[in-house]
């Protein structure tokens, strides 16, 4: 991958209180028309020109721009990899902020999460729904308010120590966030965990909620995603042979299902048997709700008790995109099924209580 860079300095003649790595990837933010009305990546070195407030912060930020930036809706796991290792060979500086599409932001946040566990530092994906030139664009407060989280400290230490998305006033923990509006400013909830902060005229953070700093624990760095996964979504009249074909093609090894409200899914033979038989041969099913809130029960209802009685797992709350990530996340890393079936139902990093 190849990318440009540029270092900003906006405390000089003074030190910089903090510094700050700018990761541009790609997305609607980054984008400005050219003399024919088309959308072609934003210049950098322009920045304090549409952003002149960026100036007060007093800060040294260098810019990495990817040469050619990514529609998120081709981001891969190559891709996540690509961006912990330019944060991996970073580590020095103070906070990092992405430039991120939104469409696939919270799969990113939530990979990330998982492959910088112990970095101990902020990282702070953010994007537009509108590009950043564009007079009414959400653009630069969303950026603006992204750099001053990063570079924000409390007796030396930062104040966030882990991966968040920040959009529309919120800071929100990245595996725990969704995309639920395409058109309005407020892109992103996070159904079942608080915000971590909310920027009106100061930024007020929620600092119980946050993942502490843990000095005795450094950056333990995994790159590698196994790509051997799918997303199996339950519905009404769900096709019998499609279950099956997916089910038990080799290639799979990991299962997220989306069942209904707390975990429910049909409970005909057919279905619990392909499911029984998928487990059998070692394919880890996890059980993820398709409702926005609430979590998943297995057992409350007769039509999750044959789930977990075939060895399907309960996802509590987890949301399809930290999981599925963290299903490709774990499939790399553990050496056994015994090992991938404890570390699935742990915690990585707040993902899940």
């Amino acid at each position: 991958m190849e990318y440009r860079e540029l270092r900003i300095d906006t405390a000089s003649p003074n030190p910089p209180l903090a510094s700050i790595l700018l990761l541009y990837t790609g997305g609607t933010m980054g984008m400005v028309k050219d003399d024919k009305g088309i959308l072609v990546p934003f210049n950098f070195e322009h920045i304090l020109e549409y952003i002149p407030s960026l100036k007060t912060f007093e800060l040294e930020i260098k810019v990495i721009a990817f040469e050619k930036p990514i529609d998120s809706s081709n981001v891969s796991p190559d891709h996540w990899s690509i961006m912990g290792h330019i944060i991996k060979d970073h580590a020095e500086f103070d906070g990092f902020v992405i430039l991120h599409g939104t469409d696939t932001m919270a799969y990113t946040a939530s990979a990330l999460s998982y492959m910088l566990v112990g970095l101990n530092k902020p990282v702070i994906l953010t994007g537009a729904q509108l590009p950043i030139t564009v007079p009414r664009t959400d653009a630069r407060e969303n950026l603006i308010t992204a750099i001053e989280i990063a570079s924000a400290k409390e007796n030396g230490k930062p104040i966030v120590s882990e991966v968040c998305i920040y959009f529309d006033s919120v800071l929100l923990r990245g595996n725990r966030t969704r995309k639920v509006e395409s058109m309005h400013f407020d892109a992103f909830e996070s159904e079942n965990y608080p915000p971590l902060a909310e920027a009106g005229i100061v930024i007020d953070y929620n600092k119980k909620v946050m993942l502490q700093m843990n000095k005795e624990k450094s950056l333990t760095f995994n790159h590698l995603f196994d790509e051997r996964v799918v997303i199996l979504k339950i519905f009404p009249g769900i096709n019998k042979h499609i279950v099956h074909r997916i089910l038990s093609c080799k290639e799979v090894k990991g299962i997220v299902l989306e069942t209904y409200g707390s975990g429910n899914a049909p409970t005909a033979s057919w279905f619990i048997e392909e499911i029984k038989q998928a487990i059998d041969n070692e394919v880890l099913i996890l059980n993820v709700s398709q409702c926005l809130g609430g979590e998943v029960m297995q057992g409350r209802y007769e039509t999750s008790k044959q789930l977990e009685e075939v060895g399907v797992l309960s996802g509590g709350e987890i949301t399809t995109e930290a999981a599925i990530t963290k299903l490709m996340f774990l499939l790399s890393n553990c050496k056994t099924y015994s090992e991938l079936k404890q570390k699935i139902v742990l915690p990585l990093c707040g993902e899940i209580n």
